[in-house]
């Protein structure tokens, strides 16, 4: 029997989040159920079935980059190297469904971002090797963060280089276990104040104006993995003309 290993954050309420990944679920009861049935339908309850309680229902609402999620090059762009992007619905369903690496760099210091030079030093001391549409696994250990107040702000990112090397490499779906992608907001606005520099924000992002490729935030559970020897399945909602959608991501051991 395979193991299989959930990458996928709760969709639940937390009270840390901040406005912008607050999810928001309630659940119906049972009893609820019943009663719309008896006035919707007309059916009296000397009618219902034995034993019937009724339905359990619930509803949640969230922006689709809450939770555990993919990011489709239409997030990045209206364009992707001169043609139309691809919106989520637009994703092949190949893409998500890959060998998996994962590449550790929780040594990263707060705010730092992540260099080609890394990942290829990482690659090379452990005998990996990557092949063209692989799934890449960016550990940093923030996602013990998740649910608190600090979770947006921690972390370090990948860099514009790192993230095209990447794709140079055929490599289509890359995916991290902190908040985004690149290094955490609140750093680039300190050095961009610093150095009036302007080409700061969002440059793991911005590479897909260029270059076509998705990107997976707020994984966790990557420590439950081994390095390689694993397949991952990415399964976004399909969000007709959506920038990015929830994604229930597992990683299937191999036997």
């Amino acid at each position: 029997m395979k193991k299989v290993i959930d990458l996928s954050k709760p969709v639940q309420y937390n009270s840390g989040d901040p406005f912008y990944m607050k999810v928001k679920v309630k659940h119906k009861p049972h009893h609820k159920a019943k009663w719309l049935i008896r006035f919707a339908l007309g059916l009296p309850f000397k009618l219902f079935p034995k034993n019937f309680i009724g339905w359990a229902d619930d509803y949640f609402s969230m922006g689709v980059h809450a939770t555990t999620h993919l990011d489709a090059p239409w997030h990045y762009s209206e364009t992707c190297n001169g043609k139309p992007a691809k919106k989520i619905d637009q994703i092949p369903l190949d893409w998500g469904i890959a060998p998996g690496i994962v590449i550790d760099m929780k040594h990263k210091p707060e705010g730092e971002a992540i260099t080609v030079e890394e990942i290829k030093s990482y690659l090379e001391k452990n005998k990996l090797k990557l092949e063209p549409m692989m799934i890449v696994l960016i550990k940093t250990g923030r996602d013990q963060f998740m649910g608190t107040k600090k979770f947006p702000e921690m972390g370090t990112g990948m860099s514009a280089k790192a993230t095209e090397w990447l794709i140079d490499q055929g490599i289509k779906v890359m995916g991290i276990d902190q908040w985004g992608w690149d290094v955490p907001f609140q750093y680039l606005v300190d050095e961009a104040k610093k150095t009036n520099n302007s080409e700061l924000f969002w440059e793991g992002h911005l590479v897909g104006q260029q270059k076509e490729y998705c990107h997976i935030e707020q994984l966790t559970n990557l420590d439950s993995l081994p390095i390689s020897g694993f397949t991952v399945i990415v399964l976004p909602l399909k969000i007709i003309g959506g920038s990015a959608a929830p994604a229930r991501v597992v990683a299937v051991l191999d036997e």
